[in-house]
C-alpha cells in the first residue's frame, strides 16, 4: 500500500493518503487543509480517491473535505454524532481567527462495525467517543495501521475540554477498543509522531503507563 502523511492547515492536522498500488484506488484521510498539496501527492501516485474519511469534525481535519470532493468526486464519510460540530464550522473558525471553509453534504454516516476499503485493503471503522461524540478510528489489520484522528497521540491523548468532549469516556474507548489491538499496530496520530499500541500500553501516563 501507498501511505503518505502530510501534515496540513494551521495546527498541522496528519492528513494521510492511503493507496493500493495495483488498482490505484485510495482512501483520503482528515483532509483538515492544504487540498492543492494533496492533489499534487495524488498525482503523484497516480491515485484516484474513491473515499473520503473524516475521523472527526474539528475544522483543522474536516475544512478541505469540500473542496477535495469538489475535486475528485469522491463521497465523504463522517461518524453523525459530530453533525452539530460540523454545522458550526463557523464559530470553530472564529475561535482560530481563521476564514470559515465551504461545507460539504456528508455522504455516507460513518459507524462502529463498518468496513471501508482502499483496493484490495480493507479498514473496519472503530467508533471512539470523547475527544468528540462521533471520534472514529480506521483499523487495517493487513497492513498493522491504525489512522486514530485525535483520540490517541505519542503518550498522550486527545483534549477533552472542547464541545462533545468527555474524559472518562475517551479513556474507556482506548483501553476498551483500541488496547485490543494487537501491540505492533502502528498508530497515525492526528496531530505528531506516530507511535504504536505497545508502547502506549506501557508509557501513556493517561492510561496508566510509566
Amino acid at each position: 500500500m501507498i501511505h503518505e502523511i502530510l501534515p496540513v492547515g494551521m495546527l498541522g492536522c496528519n492528513c494521510s493518503i492511503f493507496g493500493d498500488e495495483q488498482s490505484k484506488e485510495a482512501m483520503v484521510i482528515d483532509p483538515g487543509d492544504d487540498i492543492p498539496q494533496i492533489a499534487a501527492l495524488l498525482e503523484k501516485h497516480g491515485l484516484k480517491v474513491t473515499s473520503i474519511v473524516i475521523t472527526h469534525a474539528h475544522i483543522d481535519h474536516i475544512g478541505g473535505a469540500a473542496r477535495l470532493k469538489s475535486l475528485t468526486g469522491a463521497p465523504v464519510y463522517m461518524n453523525m454524532n459530530d453533525e452539530m460540530l460540523y454545522e458550526r464550522l463557523d464559530i470553530q473558525a472564529g475561535w482560530l481567527g481563521m476564514a470559515v471553509p465551504e461545507k460539504t453534504e456528508i455522504d455516507q454516516p460513518l459507524k462502529d462495525g463498518d468496513t471501508l476499503r482502499a483496493g484490495g485493503c480493507e479498514l473496519a471503522v472503530i467508533h471512539t467517543p470523547g475527544h468528540t461524540q462521533g471520534s472514529s478510528c480506521l483499523h487495517a489489520p493487513s497492513e498493522k495501521l491504525l489512522f486514530a484522528g485525535d483520540t490517541l497521540f505519542l503518550e498522550s491523548i486527545g483534549r477533552t475540554d472542547l464541545p462533545g468532549g468527555d474524559g472518562r469516556q475517551i479513556l474507556r474507548s482506548i483501553n476498551n477498543k483500541l488496547f485490543a489491538l494487537p501491540g505492533e499496530t502502528k498508530v497515525i496520530c492526528g496531530h505528531g509522531p506516530s507511535t504504536t499500541i505497545e508502547h502506549e500500553k506501557h508509557h501513556n501516563p493517561f492510561l496508566g503507563g510509566r
